[in-house]
Formats: structure tokens, C-alpha cells, sequence
């Protein structure tokens, strides 16, 4: 798996690229057309018009890293959506999906949305955060019951 244990977030290019392209033309890429910092630690994905070949931009903290994937059979997921859309955010388990040909990356949410501050306290979760760790809900101190007698 590309990238690391850490949340990531993955950046889809969604116009078919020119796999010729190499470092410093995909760098410029992410610069100028989805307007985000290629030394940010997050992951760019590219694909070729023909869904046959894509690449992965990123930078581990000491260099940019070019991953790329060429398909002997079949295609990639189709994921441009259009001229009005130049990216699509994915999470890196959609990625590795995409990278393993699954079809439903870019079509339909594989991964749950992401959890945050702001949406937890808007649900009275913290409410029952600060309860837990007070210490206020014990679990039963009897065994559960045998199914089977003794």
C-alpha cells in the first residue's frame, strides 16, 4: 500500500494525463490545476486517457515519490466527471481499490465520511465521552449467563 498507517488524503486528477508526464510535469500539475502543494504529503493520482496506466504523486517527507501502474487486461475506473470537476477526493482505501480495479472507486462513497470535532459535539457525542471517562458507565459486574447449564 502506498503512503503510511497516517490519514492521507488522495487527490484525483479528473482529466485523462498525458503518462508521460514524469516529476516535475505532474508536480506542475498539482500546482496549477488542482491548486494544492505537492510537498504536502498528500497523494495525487493520475490516469491516462485509456484507463490502462496511472501514477501516483507524492512526497515523503525526504523527496517525490512516482508510483505508477500499468493494467494488462481490463480498465482503471473511469473517474472524470466532467469538464467543471478537475478532482474528486478519495480516501486511501478507495485508492488501493482503484489501484486493485475495482469499478465502484469514483462511482459510489466505499468509505464512511469522515468524522470531525464539529459533527461530533453537534450529536451530544462528547456529552457522552466526558460521561465514559468520569467513569460514570460501569459495565455489569456479573458474568453473563452460560447458554449451556452447569
Amino acid at each position: 500500500m502506498i503512503g503510511s498507517t497516517r490519514s492521507l488524503r488522495v487527490f484525483a486528477y479528473t482529466l485523462p494525463t498525458d503518462m508521460r508526464k514524469g516529476f516535475d510535469g505532474l508536480y506542475g500539475m498539482v500546482s496549477s490545476h488542482l491548486d494544492r502543494d505537492p510537498l504536502s504529503g498528500e497523494l495525487f493520482l493520475f490516469v491516462a486517457r485509456n484507463r490502462k496506466r496511472a501514477k501516483v504523486l507524492m512526497w515523503d517527507g525526504t523527496g517525490l515519490c512516482l508510483y505508477a501502474k500499468r493494467l494488462e487486461k481490463g480498465q482503471f475506473a473511469k473517474l472524470w466527471a466532467g469538464e467543471d470537476t478537475t478532482a474528486i477526493e478519495l480516501t486511501t482505501s478507495e485508492l488501493q481499490l482503484f489501484l486493485e480495479g475495482s469499478r465502484l472507486v469514483g462511482k459510489v462513497a466505499v468509505s464512511p465520511e469522515r468524522l470531525c470535532l464539529k459533527c461530533l459535539t453537534n450529536n451530544n457525542f462528547n456529552g457522552k465521552i466526558e460521561h465514559v471517562e468520569a467513569g460514570g458507565n460501569h459495565r455489569c459486574q456479573d458474568p453473563p449467563a452460560s447458554r449451556f447449564p452447569p
